[in-house]
């Protein structure tokens, strides 16, 4: 029964943008499935979704391969290891790093390839990205700051 109710998960997700849990509980419960919302929340830690943007600006969940698991572990350790602070003004984000590492810094970030950053340029020890509009600024500095706290830094 898991297992099938993860792999409808994973059907609905791409079929549709799909922004919360209720929405996916929601589509379970129209395919006959009664899910409480902590199975959804385990359901989408085991299949290690993640949100990113759609083509429209929402957030929807989408799987994470396990291959890109890999190399974003990676890219973070290098990102959360150079990082010492970020703020943002209108939709720039300016991110300081420990000396010599904003090249690193900034080609982990371009490495991601979030669709709600334009690009970016790198310094010495400044990285600067371009964002598609503010709130996605100041979206991005709370999660370089939630990154590099994860990952033990700041």
């Amino acid at each position: 029964m898991k297992y099938n109710r993860q792999a409808k998960i994973l059907e609905i997700i791409e079929a549709e943008v799909i922004e919360t849990q209720e929405e996916i509980a929601d589509r379970l419960k129209d395919l006959g499935m009664d899910v409480t919302q902590a199975t959804i929340s385990r359901d989408i830690k085991e299949l290690r979704l993640i949100k990113v943007m759609a083509s429209d600006g929402r957030y929807k969940y989408a799987p994470f391969s396990k291959t890109e698991n890999v190399v974003y572990n990676r890219l973070m350790t290098i990102f959360a290891e150079s990082y010492a602070s970020s703020d943002y003004a209108n939709n720039i984000v300016v991110v300081k790093t420990l000396p010599a590492m904003a090249q690193a810094a900034a080609s982990a970030i371009d490495s991601l390839k979030w669709p709600e950053i334009v690009g970016s340029i790198a310094g010495d020890d400044t990285v600067m990205i371009i964002c598609r509009a503010e709130k996605i600024a100041e979206e991005l500095v709370n999660k370089f700051n939630k990154m590099a706290k994860d990952m033990g830094r700041n």
